[in-house]
This record gives C-alpha cells, structure tokens and sequence, in this order.
C-alpha cells in the first residue's frame, strides 16, 4: 500500500513538473466516446471521419474522442488552452450528391466540453442551383457539355426529343422538339429549365426517331446517367411499316 501511494504522489509530481515546463493547462491522456446528435440541411448526408463512415443525417452517432485531465497550472494560459483545444478537435465530413463536400470541426469549448450535437448547412453551389432562364449559364449543369448521338438504318431518319419528368413542380414537361436527322451528333448542355443535379434522377429525355415507310421508334436515357457518362447516343434499327 505504501508502494502505490508513493508511486501515485512520484507521479502527481512527475507530471506538475512536465505541466509547469511546458505551460499547458490540460494533458491529453484519456479516450472515451460522446454520443452526438448529427443533422444537416439538406438532410440525407454521408458524415464520415478519416473516410470512414458514422451516420446519415439526421442520426445519432458515438465518436471516440479525447477526454483531458487537469493540473493545477496557471488557467489565464489562453495561448496553451488554444492549442490543446485545436489538437483535440475532430473534422467531421458532411458529404452530399450536389453539394460541396465540407468538413465541420467538431472540439471541445473553453470548459473543455464537446457540444451534443453538430449541424451543417450545405452552401448551393453552382451544382445544386436549378437552371434559370433569368441567370443563364451560372450553374454547373449549364457548363457541363453532353455528346448526343444518334445513328439508324437506314439513314435520315428525323430525331424529336422531350422532356419527361416525375417532379413537375420543379421540372416541367415539353412537347416533342425537332433535334436532327440521323446520323446525328453534337456537344450541348442540358439547357432544362428547374434542373439540378440532385432532381436529375427524376428527369428523363426521350428520344423518338420517324422514317417514312418504317415505325417511329422510342427510347428513354435517365439524365443524372448522361450527366455522369457525358453523354446520349443510341442505334436505331428501323422497322418497316406493313402495306396495307
């Protein structure tokens, strides 16, 4: 017993002295877990430390972090505080299809407490701003260049296409527009009014190709895949018409 209490007072001792040299107010030498609540606007983003994931927001998540123990050195040390504080806060990465991926500092107040909860606000970038006739050419989908190209046989054949959407209320649906005639290709942006890259999931191009004397054909391309491939193209293998 006399053994471990004078190893406990060799030690007390050994670490005033090192606190007393160094001029730090906290020493890092414990790890315990908080359990924090996590949430973003939009919600429905990946929170990850180090790339690996903890949670989707909204959602509550335990984080491992350090827990400091005190000594008795001066406390109007701010510039030792400051710097434990930095080397005990932790980045969080808030990531989002269509927004910029944005890491948000999760550490510990003047009291050394880490806060209960952490919440991030996405900025609308030039991705998640919806195309606008009002300011063309100031989202990314506009400067996004897509190659559309369609072939058929036999050749000459007329191309229409139109929108098709399943969020109306911010995509609209067109009529058929006259494109080309095959064989047909070109380099353009999605010039579609409302359009974003998060709702692209929801949008669809319809291609219809006419011949006389053969049937009309369609196909549909999902625009968030041309968006991630860059491109439109399909084969169009006209079928002749019956007489009558």
């Amino acid at each position: 017993m006399k053994n471990i209490l004078k190893l406990f007072l060799f030690g007390s001792l050994f670490f005033s002295v090192g606190v007393s040299h160094t001029s730090a107010q906290f020493l890092n030498v414990l790890n315990g877990k908080r359990k924090v609540n996590l949430n973003s606007e939009p919600q429905g983003a990946i929170v990850s430390i180090d790339g690996q994931v903890i949670g989707l927001t909204p959602c509550t998540a335990k984080i491992k972090v350090p827990a400091p123990m005190i000594f008795n050195t001066p406390k109007n040390d701010k510039e030792a505080l400051e710097e434990l504080r930095k080397g005990m806060t932790i980045l969080l990465t808030f990531s989002k299809d269509g927004y910029e991926s944005c890491e948000v500092p999760f550490g510990p107040d003047a009291t050394m407490r880490y806060p209960s909860s952490v919440f991030h606000s996405f900025e609308k970038g030039g991705s998640s701003r919806a195309v606008n006739r009002s300011n063309p050419g100031a989202t990314d989908l506009e400067r996004t260049i897509i190659r559309w190209y369609f072939e058929s046989e036999p050749q000459g054949a007329r191309i229409f296409w139109r929108v098709i959407s399943s969020c109306p209320d911010e995509v609209k649906n067109t009529n058929e527009l006259w494109l080309g005639n095959t064989p047909f290709e070109e380099t353009r942006s999605f010039n579609i009014q409302g359009l974003t890259y998060e709702n692209s999931r929801d949008v669809q191009i319809e291609i219809k190709v006419k011949r006389n004397g053969y049937l009309d054909q369609t196909k549909r391309f999902n625009v968030r895949q041309a968006i991630d491939q860059q491109e439109i193209s399909s084969f169009f293998d006209m079928i002749k018409a019956e007489e009558e």
